[in-house]
């Protein structure tokens, strides 16, 4: 189906089509290249890929084409863009995905390829002119976000974290009812250089439905690259990092250093959004530091350049989680009306979540530390209330996340090793779960945030398990990580557990105590 020219196949560059169900659109083949004459693939590109890419390009404009002729027989008269917005939103995106540049030299490069092929499986005819236009493109990217913000609309959506997000960790988070979540923060560099950390980042679980691929960059091109290999892996979204406030992104002008300047950051949100199969959202902070905050500009400023929407999260880099997050800053970029805007910072139970998001104006809320806390925060969002599982209940659920580690890294001492990267990390916050009943603990929640909560854990009242799971100590965690790894089941791994606390709790408990007063003497200094 396609010819050698050079060494290489010439053909289709991408294949834009519609996944029934999916609400996305992502492209075939993996390896391809730009070349002078046109699009290219290397040799060592999948052949089947190709077939695929190109059956499911035929496959959409014929359902275009009967669309269209349909409705010239009922109407007699050509449809316009309006006429699809009003049949199915759906059907406009995909109109607009076929009017690009993209889908037209993907047409041409087909059609120079195979007569046979052309004629018997290519429609020659090409789309009117009032659905081909530059225009189709615009509305498709409108029509897109539309549905994006629709679908992403009252939820409490997790949000990205580096090193806890991981793949089995969201698999555990969607057991508990998330129905958004995201990636960790992936550099498009090195994604789209095909790095395996960085491609690691793209994969999700297979309960994962409404999945968001974050990356950071302040390349257009680099952005359009990694929001087409997001789409190849079944994002609904990406999304731009523009709050890292880590040094290894700031030196590089990635994530919070995007914030200095809102015209040169609306300019790359601008070209990527342009450019990208899928809707882009942008994650901020309120500013740099708290002597440079401009969120209502750059807010403002993402939304004109085509953001779907816009993420706030309610600190300046400077404070990182230092401070509790400004929800009135929040709230004051919502009310502007620029456009969409959700909510992230500080929210660890249910009614914090809907408080946030009924009282700020957001579209939707978000959670990163919340959800290493308790995982099941997502359904107790859903369901209104608190769960409040007792220690031995907890293990079950750390368990399962064990499960989910061993599924994905391998149950072998390779998988292990892979997995033991995370598993002890996540226990930095799974010890800082503590029962919050609203009848108690709301009122005054929305002033002073529950997260910043500071309990001394080694109450010598409560039953040694549940001191063993509040326990702040790394050694610890290191050997409660390697208990459930080995445990046959919940109830082995509880009272391994507990066998363990009775020989080192005290130690552990001594240890966590001490590290904690050293951190609070450096913050006082």
């Amino acid at each position: 189906m396609c010819s050698r020219r050079g060494g290489e196949w010439s053909g289709l560059r991408q294949a834009w089509h519609y996944a029934p169900g999916k609400e996305h659109l992502f492209w075939q083949g993996s390896t391809a290249v730009r070349s002078r004459r046109g699009l290219a693939w290397r040799e060592d590109t999948d052949d089947l890929a190709i077939e695929q890419a190109v059956s499911e390009l035929v496959g959409l404009r014929r359902e275009v084409g009967a669309w269209i002729n349909q409705f010239s027989a009922e109407q007699a008269r050509t449809p316009t863009l309006e006429d699809a917005s009003a049949a199915d939103p759906e059907l406009l995106l995909s109109l607009g995905r076929l009017a690009t540049s993209q889908a037209r030299s993907a047409a041409a490069a087909l059609a120079g390829t195979n007569d046979e092929l052309d004629k018997e499986r290519f429609p020659a005819a090409a789309l009117p002119p009032s659905l081909s236009s530059s225009a189709g493109a615009e509305a498709a990217l409108r029509s897109g976000s539309r549905l994006l913000v629709e679908r992403l609309r009252g939820k409490l959506i997790l949000a990205p974290l580096t090193r806890g997000g991981n793949v089995p960790f969201r698999r555990l988070c969607a057991d508990f009812g998330a129905e958004a979540t995201m990636s960790e923060m992936a550099f498009a560099r090195f994604l789209i250089k095909d790095h395996p950390q960085e491609r690691a980042r793209l994969r999700r679980a297979d309960n994962e439905h409404l999945y968001g691929v974050q990356f950071a960059t302040n390349n257009i091109g680099e952005g359009v690259r990694a929001a087409e290999l997001a789409a190849a892996s079944g994002a609904a979204w990406v999304d731009l990092n523009c709050g890292c406030p880590i040094h290894e992104a700031t030196k590089r002008g990635l994530g919070a250093a995007l914030l200095r300047s809102p015209r040169k950051l609306a300019r790359l949100v601008a070209g990527i959004a342009a450019g990208s199969p899928l809707p882009l959202t942008v994650k901020v902070r309120t500013g740099t530091s708290g002597g440079k905050v401009n969120v209502a500009e750059n807010v403002a400023a993402l939304h004109a350049a085509g953001a779907a929407a816009v993420t706030v999260h309610g600190r300046t880099a400077e404070q990182r989680y230092k401070r509790a997050a400004d929800w009135r800053a929040v709230a004051g970029v919502a009310a502007a009306g620029s456009g969409p805007v959700i909510g992230n910072g500080d929210i660890l139970t249910h009614y914090e979540a809907r408080w946030r998001l009924d009282q700020s104006g957001c579209v939707a809320v978000m959670t990163g530390r919340g959800a290493l806390i308790k995982p099941w925060l997502f359904q107790e969002y859903a369901e209104g209330r608190t769960l409040d599982p007792d220690a031995r209940e907890r293990v079950g659920i750390y368990r399962r996340l064990v499960g989910h580690m061993k599924a994905y890294f391998g149950d072998d001492a390779r998988g292990r090793g892979k997995a033991f990267y995370f598993l002890p990390w996540h226990f930095d916050f799974l010890v800082r779960y503590r029962p919050l009943p609203e009848t108690i603990f709301g009122e005054g929640a929305l002033e002073r945030p529950l997260i910043g909560r500071r309990e001394d854990a080694a109450d010598d009242s409560l039953p040694l398990l549940e001191r063993l799971l509040r326990c702040g100590s790394k050694d610890a965690h290191a050997e409660i990580a390697a208990v459930l790894w080995d445990a046959a089941s919940d109830a082995e791994a509880a009272s391994q557990l507990e066998r363990l606390a009775d020989g080192c709790l005290a130690s552990w408990e001594a240890a966590a105590r001490g590290a904690e007063a050293e951190e609070d003497a450096a913050a006082e200094g």
